[in-house]
């Protein structure tokens, strides 16, 4: 019995698990000398038709909860205090489908 409880939790935690994608780039005003650095490569391997190339993080989250609009305010505030500098970038949350 106790087997098929805990099997049974383990089904609801994969239901009310959400995935969410956090992408955090540079401000456009804010240099990026990585994003120069790996566009100058591209050109000099005869690759010319990049006309602008960035360089960001990207994070993907699971996140056990099955309130959506209360995740991302959550994700919202782990990126404002831990994953995104507000001084110089910028982030967005993207939902993924699993």
């Amino acid at each position: 019995m106790k087997l098929i409880l805990v099997k049974l939790d383990q089904l609801n935690l994969k239901r009310d698990n959400l995935k969410f994608s956090v992408t955090v780039t540079l401000k456009k005003d804010v240099l990026d000398p990585q994003g120069k650095v790996v566009h100058q490569t591209l050109e000099n391997m005869g690759i010319n038709s990049i006309t602008n190339l960035r360089q960001g993080k990207y994070f993907e989250i699971d996140k056990n909860e099955n309130n959506e609009p209360k995740a991302k305010e959550k994700l919202n505030e782990v990126c404002k205090k831990l994953l995104v500098n507000m001084t110089i970038e910028d982030f967005k949350i993207f939902r993924l489908d699993k």
